[in-house]
């Protein structure tokens, strides 16, 4: 799957009092009508429990210049308090989560469905709000082990 060039999103979700966030690069269109999409999210992962019981998600499509932050949030055993201190965003009105500035797009995301598959489990839900910054430039991909981008 190495040899599958994929865009790379900031995914984030609040439970508990606290924002969870993970890079991700297994965010897929499932449907236009409805308009659904779909996140797999390790079961072991902090991440995993809190977007479960939140029911709410959003999706930030990453820019070449946000490389830093990909990697920040792909760390695993970063501390839970003040990950997103690294990151400036914005809450949606849609859902409250927080939304990567200087992200390509924004999609906030409600959960319709989960479904196991292996040691991730696959999210599917409902797109509540699209954001489309002015802001435009080379998108983030990830490819054979490796950081790109595409224009």
């Amino acid at each position: 799957m190495g040899r599958l060039a994929q865009g790379v999103t900031v995914v984030t979700t609040t439970s508990g009092g606290h924002d969870h966030a993970m890079t991700a690069n297994s965010v897929t269109s499932v449907s236009l009508d409805p308009l659904l999409v779909l996140v797999c999210v390790e079961t072991e992962s902090r991440f995993h429990d809190a977007v479960l019981d939140a029911g709410v998600w959003g999706v930030s499509m990453l820019s070449l210049r946000q490389r830093p932050t990909s990697e920040w949030f792909a760390t695993r055993g970063r501390p839970l308090h003040g990950q997103l201190d690294r990151a400036p965003f914005t809450r949606g009105e849609h859902t409250g989560v927080a939304l990567l500035d200087d992200a390509l797009a924004h999609l906030e995301v409600r959960t319709t469905s989960t479904h196991p598959g292996g040691d991730h489990v696959i999210v599917v839900g409902e797109v509540l709000g699209l954001t489309i910054p002015d802001t435009i430039g080379p998108a983030l991909v990830y490819y054979r082990g490796r950081y790109g981008s595409i224009e």
